[in-house]
């Protein structure tokens, strides 16, 4: 991968999250588990939403430009000049990291091994194949965080929520070197459809044939 694909692929905040091996479930107390109920249910009531985000890495650098959501799978996020020669998209099956300076073939990850696919599924759920170490009161907002208990290196997402009403505000995600990007979400507000291509990946491109020496 190069390192400008790989730079931009950790500002997106697709890398790999994964679980501490072998952590066990914490047990949470009645209250935690009542926001993490609602949580559970303001994602699963996330069908088709667009608005703005603005990302952070662990350096402070800042990317912003539009995203598109539709579960179950899709996701879009397009951005702002001067990088506007990135995208990255879901198809519900892979996610994929396009950028259009490049004529290589676009960086393409299966969207199970990203930390989307914990909002992305079909069916939500904080109690399978996922450890909850951790739910966290602010003012007006709660968080969790989350391991997915699936892979073996270190890493976690905490997802931010608005409190009343509830409401996705952002996430954080934090690999295995410690390299953290956070995601904040703005002006988001559901559509009645989205033109499909904007979840299509693209095709690979041919392999060039081989020169052949006369």
């Amino acid at each position: 991968m190069s390192r400008f694909v790989s730079r931009r692929l950790v500002v997106t905040g697709l890398l790999l999250a994964p679980t501490i091996a072998g952590a066990a479930p914490v047990t949470l107390s009645a209250e935690d588990q009542a926001l993490v109920d609602k949580a559970v249910l303001c994602l699963q009531s996330l069908s088709r939403v667009q608005g703005r985000f603005v990302q952070t890495d662990s350096r402070g650098k800042r990317s912003v430009g539009d995203i598109y959501l539709q579960r179950p799978g899709k996701i879009r996020f397009e951005y702002d000049p001067p990088n506007d020669a990135i995208t990255v998209i879901s198809d519900g099956n892979q996610v994929e990291v396009r950028n259009d300076r490049l004529r290589s073939n676009p960086e393409r990850y299966p969207l199970r091994a990203t930390p989307l696919h914990l909002f992305l599924a079909k069916e939500i759920r904080l109690d399978r194949g996922v450890v909850v170490s951790r739910v966290e009161r602010g003012a007006g907002q709660f968080s969790i965080t989350a391991f997915d208990g699936g892979h073996e290196r270190d890493g976690k997402i905490v997802i931010v929520f608005d409190d009343s009403p509830v409401a996705l505000r952002e996430w954080t995600t934090t690999d295995a070197q410690g390299q953290s990007v956070r995601v904040q979400l703005s002006g988001m507000k559901s559509v009645a459809s989205f033109d499909p291509a904007l979840f299509r990946v693209l095709a690979p491109r041919p392999k060039a044939a081989p020169k052949v020496t006369p």
